[in-house]
């Protein structure tokens, strides 16, 4: 009955979590374009973070309850969850085609992040908040290179040229990015204020429920708090970028697919752990260390198959399903 009681408020969590995302980021927008923020700037930052917030919100719950691998194995378990299976999945739709930017770029900076995570772990077994706030740090000025690039573009290049850009910058799609913009003028300035607050308050208990529900549930079966981070949270909250990619992919938009993934995946590592290590040191253990160093290895062998044909084709897809397979099995024989 306990058991059953501790699932029910982990779903609940998820739900509070992604619709509070969804809420924020609408009444958060809205807001911004109030205020004259260009429809681009608030795509790249308030609706881009969007599919992050769930992550954020778990990790940092964790982090303040001392629930320090919860906070750690759910942004690394989103990640390989985000390559192996998110990718995987939309190469079984349509190949997923790389822009060379990204390959020398973007991917190389979603690795390198990983190192910096490994590194700064390996160091001290701890992610301090002097290490967070290097993190935010990181993290603004890759908001601002994005900023400053489609800026530039929207000076020197054509308008298609300028949307392709865009599309391969940002870790959502342009699609969605219209569909908040589209909607905000219809928004009153009463209603803005209760998305935002109803958002922030449905993210908080989302994350509460989630920390909670999960922990009951590694307790009653007997599991470690790492599995628990690195299976349950990590799917569900990475729901917004599979749902996000998938719908990319069926559209042919697979700039936006795969740019979703390794945005989502430089957000969890500089945003998410940078926010929770700020506000309160958070501990590693020796597995989170594997786990941080597959993801480096898996993020290598992606970059590889997308580097040697300028996409992700359906076989590599099965492969890297069948790699997110062979490690579940890994971590829960552990």
């Amino acid at each position: 009955m306990q058991l059953l009681k501790s699932l029910i408020i982990l779903i609940v969590g998820f739900v509070l979590l992604i619709k509070g995302a969804d809420f924020f980021v609408e009444g958060s927008s809205a807001v911004a374009k109030r205020l004259r923020i260009p429809s681009m700037i608030i795509g790249m930052t308030i609706v881009a973070m969007g599919t992050s917030l769930p992550e954020c919100a778990v990790s940092v719950t964790a982090s303040l309850t001392g629930n320090n691998s919860l906070a750690i194995s759910n942004a690394v378990g989103s990640n390989i969850f985000n390559l192996l299976v998110v990718c995987g999945v939309c190469t079984l739709f349509v190949p997923l085609a790389v822009q060379k930017s990204t390959l020398q770029k973007e991917f190389p900076l979603s690795i390198f992040c990983a190192g910096l995570l490994l590194l700064l772990g390996y160091l001290g077994m701890t992610l301090g908040r002097i290490d967070g706030i290097l993190f935010l740090i990181i993290f603004t000025g890759y908001l601002l290179w994005m900023i400053r690039s489609v800026k530039r573009a929207r000076r020197t290049t054509t308008p298609d040229a300028i949307s392709s850009m865009q599309e391969e910058r940002i870790s959502l799609s342009e699609e969605e990015i219209e569909q908040v913009t589209s909607h905000i003028n219809l928004l009153p300035a009463w209603k803005c204020l209760i998305f935002i607050l109803g958002g922030m308050i449905a993210i908080k208990y989302g994350g509460d429920f989630v920390v909670d529900g999960a922990s009951a549930i590694a307790v009653r079966l007997g599991l470690s708090q790492t599995l628990i981070g690195l299976t349950i949270i990590a799917m569900g909250t990475s729901l917004p970028e599979l749902v996000t990619s998938i719908v990319a992919a069926r559209k042919d938009e697979v700039d936006m697919a795969l740019g979703n993934v390794i945005g989502s995946n430089i957000f969890n590592i500089l945003l998410v752990l940078g926010v929770a290590a700020a506000i309160s040191p958070v501990a590693f253990a020796w597995d989170n260390m594997i786990d941080i160093a597959v993801l480096i290895v898996i993020s290598v062998i992606t970059l590889i198959f997308a580097w040697t044909s300028k996409e992700l084709n359906r076989k590599e897809g099965i492969i890297m399903l069948i790699l997110y397979a062979a490690y579940m099995v890994y971590i829960c024989i552990r």
